[in-house]
């Protein structure tokens, strides 16, 4: 076997649990390791991360820096709540070396002096420390002393050498350019044994979106693609896509009933267990109302849940709950509802997965509701990316049994996002409940029917669904008397007759959600 290339499972942990998972372990325990971003992604702190889960393993660890000062170090570490006690920082004569690189008045070529002689100075302090990870910062810093891109390389492969005849393993940080430039740092990705680009995008409006991408690890089954990551007081945490998540499978499909009798007989019993039910219709229909239903249900049989909330505050969310006769609150103080507000400004897809992952996996979830769906997709944008993101996370829910209600708010159609964007989502679900609201008898009135449903049978008719103060009930009988009321004009020459009662004045109504 190549001496670059060590045995699949000889890895050290990079310091950072999400990374580690997407590296299958760790990086490998020998060679270069390549870390590159621009300003700002994360590069110094990941490098300090990783040589202190070293020191706290009982591996020397060394930071060799042309880049920043110790102080400049030292700085960072306490933002972030650790000391650099364990680890020698060897500052490489910022002054002299930055003079150096910025003249051209040096009496001897570069590339003859001043190169070799930062090299020879990292592989002194290798010796004499005999480091198990080291840091070297930066590649730009070496690549101003190098007369040439075929000089750097050669200085590389050295260097490359030296640190595998010596056990070691280095983490080597780069800036831009990245892999679209003709000659910058790509052209050390074929002697690097990782290479792990650092991506930083500010959206129009909100926190910055960081994510990262494992171009390559040689001898190690990694998982692609971008994961998002966030910087945060006390170091990087790293979001692996779910994608890893998916090997497990589920079958037995629980009914999860809502307590409202007669939904659950439309319903066939109720929803089950390791699907997804989207609740489609427009603000106002219902949708909320009806989700926190099955909410309590589910909690009465000693089931948990977790409420995620992008369009309102919890206490709005309870609140309208109770004035509808669902109180939530015995849930929510034995622990058997869990409601999370998110800010669409801050979070990101891959952030927001695994907080969904963690109220499934830690607070052992078996009732997920999105609400809503709509704003999700409104905050993230990129909606053919996102829909695929959404098919990953309801898979992972899925094969872990958990009921996934997802509330999409209706503009027209079965699609979500902005109107000229808009994705349809409706086939990442088993089952669809659709929510009307119609006008007859000069009163607005609610309306829902069960548009699909994979498991098992249900009925397709139309009840209308009452919502009073103090109570939620579904129409025993379907609206025989009218039609088109799914279209939104039902037939001005049908009567509906006193069955709907005072639950269309919309003066005693309760805020459908």
């Amino acid at each position: 076997m190549d001496a670059a290339q060590p045995e699949q499972g000889e890895v050290d942990s990079s310091g950072i649990d999400g990374l580690d998972k997407i590296l299958q372990g760790g990086f490998p325990r020998e060679g270069m390791h390549i870390i590159q971003g621009g300003p700002g992604t994360g590069k110094t702190t990941l490098a300090l991360q990783y040589l202190l889960r070293g020191a706290a393993a009982g591996q020397r660890g060394l930071y060799f820096t042309a880049s920043q000062s110790r102080r400049g170090l030292e700085t960072i570490a306490r933002s972030h709540g650790w000391s650099l006690d364990g680890i020698t920082i060897h500052e490489l004569s910022p002054g002299g070396m930055g003079s150096a690189a910025a003249t051209d008045q040096s009496v001897l070529h570069t590339a003859d002096v001043e190169l070799d002689e930062l090299t020879q100075t990292l592989r002194d302090v290798l010796d004499k420390i005999a480091p198990r990870r080291v840091i070297l910062d930066s590649l730009g810093a070496l690549r101003l002393l190098a007369a040439s891109t075929a000089r750097f390389q050669r200085e590389m492969i050295r260097l490359q050498q030296f640190l595998v005849e010596r056990n070691c393993a280095g983490l080597f940080l780069a800036d831009w350019p990245t892999d679209t430039s003709p000659s910058g740092e790509v052209d050390l990705q074929t002697l690097a044994t990782s290479t792990i680009h650092l991506n930083l995008t500010s959206p129009d409006y909100g926190e910055v979106r960081r994510s990262l991408r494992v171009v390559k690890i040689r001898g190690v089954a990694m998982s692609g693609g971008f994961h998002n990551f966030r910087i945060r007081t006390g170091g990087l945490e790293v979001f692996p896509r779910l994608a890893l998540e998916l090997e497990r499978e589920y079958k037995d499909f629980k009914t999860v009933p809502s307590g409202i009798k007669v939904l659950d007989e439309l319903l066939g019993g109720g929803l089950e267990s390791g699907t997804t039910c989207m609740l489609i219709g427009p603000p106002g229909s219902g949708k909320s109302s009806l989700a926190s239903v099955f909410v309590r249900q589910h909690a009465d049989q000693d089931g948990r849940s977790t409420i995620f909330l992008f369009d309102e505050r919890p206490e709005t969310f309870k609140a309208r709950a109770a004035g509808l006769g669902v109180d939530l609150q015995p849930a929510l103080e034995s622990g058997h509802l869990s409601v999370v507000l998110l800010d669409p400004g801050e979070i990101t897809a891959g952030e927001f997965a695994q907080n969904v992952r963690a109220a499934v996996e830690r607070d052992h979830s078996r009732l997920i509701v999105i609400d809503s769906l709509t704003g999700y997709f409104n905050a993230m944008g990129q909606g053919e990316m996102l829909a695929v993101q959404m098919h990953e996370l309801i898979t992972f829910l899925s094969r872990s049994g958990v009921l996934t209600l997802l509330i999409v708010a209706e503009g027209g159609g079965l699609g979500v996002g902005p109107t000229n964007t808009q994705t349809d989502i409706s086939y990442l679900s088993d089952s669809i409940i659709l929510l009307r609201m119609f006008e007859a008898g000069g009163r607005v009135r609610r309306c829902l029917t069960a548009l699909k449903k994979r498991q098992g049978e249900h009925e397709t008719t139309i009840r209308e669904m009452l919502i009073r103060p103090g109570s939620i009930e579904i129409a025993t009988e379907p609206l025989h008397h009218l039609r088109h009321i799914l279209g939104g004009d039902p037939d001005p020459v049908a009567s509906l007759g006193d069955e709907g009662g005072d639950a269309g004045n919309p003066g005693q109504q309760g805020d459908g959600g």
